[in-house]
């Protein structure tokens, strides 16, 4: 009994070091889950477009459906980092919990104050759909929803300045 209890906890110690990627979870950019030896599921994403090597980047996933899609406190995952962009982009890797439709969107938040100011600020999204002042820089989930697979799925996204 005392084996097959120690045998237990180590199972459990060995999964509590890899944690799954659960609602409201904030991560690191490990590129490493991404790799060519990553099981996955997740997407790589790449960012193309900064307009300035400045402030900071956040990139979040949503599940993809119109409730949960861009709803406050409902995203998934979410990594937030300085601006490091080479060549004008920069490349994320996001976990997601299991295969299946999502969303992602990224914002570029230029002066780093953790405002949104549309006037400077740049922003993008998942199949790139066009925003514009009357949606208020906000697709519908069916525009900017694609499909997660098992392993690692690869996206690029290109941000837009108003």
């Amino acid at each position: 009994m005392f084996k097959v209890a120690m045998g237990l906890m180590s199972v459990g110690a060995l999964f509590a070091a890899a944690p799954a990627i659960a609602h409201g979870m904030e991560i690191g950019n490990d590129l490493e889950r991404c790799s060519a030896d990553a099981k996955g599921p997740a997407v790589l994403v790449d960012v193309r477009g900064f307009a300035a090597s400045t402030g900071k980047v956040r990139v979040q996933s949503y599940p993809a459906t119109r409730a949960a899609w861009l709803a406050k406190g409902e995203w998934l995952g979410r990594i937030d980092v300085p601006v490091k962009a080479v060549g004008g982009q920069m490349r994320f890797c996001m976990p997601v919990p299991q295969p299946g439709r999502y969303g992602i969107a990224v914002r570029h938040d230029r002066d780093g104050n953790g405002k949104t100011d549309f006037s400077r600020d740049g922003g993008g999204f998942s199949n790139n759909p066009s925003i514009n002042i009357f949606n208020l820089g906000k697709p519908g989930v069916e525009k900017a929803a694609f499909y997660a697979g098992p392993g690692v799925t690869k996206i690029t996204i290109n941000l837009k300045y108003m």
